[in-house]
């Protein structure tokens, strides 16, 4: 990429899409966002379930690559039916919508890069995942599934589609991180469950650096996870949080209360167990600033007290 570069991002408002618009506009790369509802100058307005998806196509001619970050927040809401049809809804159409419309374009972007996670694997144990390895069972494996299924259209158009499959997105901003940080302050954290679960996350900074490899690499393609390359138990993981905050973890969250709180996601998104790793960025050369889970916590935490 360089400034000539344009970029289209929807989903933009997010932690992720956040801070892909902060990097983007500091090496003044040209961004545009699609939005539902503008409130901006350089945004596109967009409707997924209407028609048509955009009144003027021809708006998303010449991008260079295209992110598509929209989705309902999986952990905003209890799972009701409703909720979780709308979670769903709110991943697959917008890809299929968004896939057709890129698809139909005289000059459509060289790449779509497009939002999964690794809960497409399910709860896999102690098993290492890669991008070879087989999709898992369950609610949330089964969306992401077909939230990579509804590319389709794009691909079917020769343009290169990579399906980021995001981790746990450590950031002090938003996020997993961001919800824990008041509870650990105050030496009430602790592990989830039995914490014996693996747990694959990322450094938000590393995630922004590993989108911009894929779009200047070509032959980025296909899923990719979105991980750094040493994942760590929930237990692990708590007592290092812990350990950076100079608080103790000693408080843990029992399965059958967590399971009382919030219903089905407990064992979908607290519980399940995913040991992922970067293949496909590791053979592509990507290099992690943050490959372990310790100084990537005590960085972002340093960072934020800075800021």
């Amino acid at each position: 990429m360089n400034r000539e570069s344009r970029i289209l991002i929807s989903g933009a408002s997010g932690l992720i899409g956040t801070a892909l618009v902060r990097a983007f506009t500091a090496l003044q790369i040209s961004v545009v966002c699609l939005v539902r509802e503008p409130d901006g100058q350089q945004e596109i307005l967009w409707s997924p379930q209407a028609s048509p998806t955009i009144a003027n196509p021809t708006l998303l001619e010449g991008f260079d690559a295209v992110i598509h970050l929209s989705g309902a927040n999986i952990g905003a809401h209890r799972w009701t039916p409703a909720y979780k049809k709308e979670i769903v809804e709110s991943r697959v159409q917008t890809t299929r919508a968004l896939a057709r419309l890129l698809a139909a374009l005289n000059n459509p972007p060289q790449a779509l890069l497009c939002a999964s996670a690794v809960g497409i694997y399910g709860d896999r144990d102690g098993e290492t995942l890669t991008e070879d390895s087989e999709p898992g069972s369950g609610f949330l494996a089964e969306t992401c599934a077909a939230w990579e299924a509804a590319a389709q259209p794009a691909k079917n158009a020769e343009i290169r589609v990579a399906h980021l499959r995001f981790g746990v997105v450590l950031s002090p901003e938003g996020g997993a991180l961001a919800k824990m940080l008041p509870v650990f302050r105050l030496g009430l954290g602790g592990r989830l469950g039995s914490g014996e679960q693996w747990m694959s996350w990322i450094a938000l900074p590393d995630l922004v650096s590993a989108v911009f490899h894929i779009i200047d690499a070509p032959e980025c393609s296909g899923p990719i996870n979105m991980v750094a390359p040493m994942p760590v138990t929930n237990s692990e993981f708590t007592r290092t949080l812990a350990h950076v905050l100079h608080r103790p973890a000693v408080i843990p969250a029992p399965a059958f209360a967590l399971r009382a709180v919030v219903g089905e996601m407990a064992d979908e998104a607290l519980l399940a167990s995913a040991r992922v790793i970067p293949a496909q960025l590791v053979e592509d050369g990507f290099q992690f600033k943050y490959p372990q889970v310790a100084p990537a916590l005590e960085s972002l935490l340093a960072s934020a007290r800075l800021n």
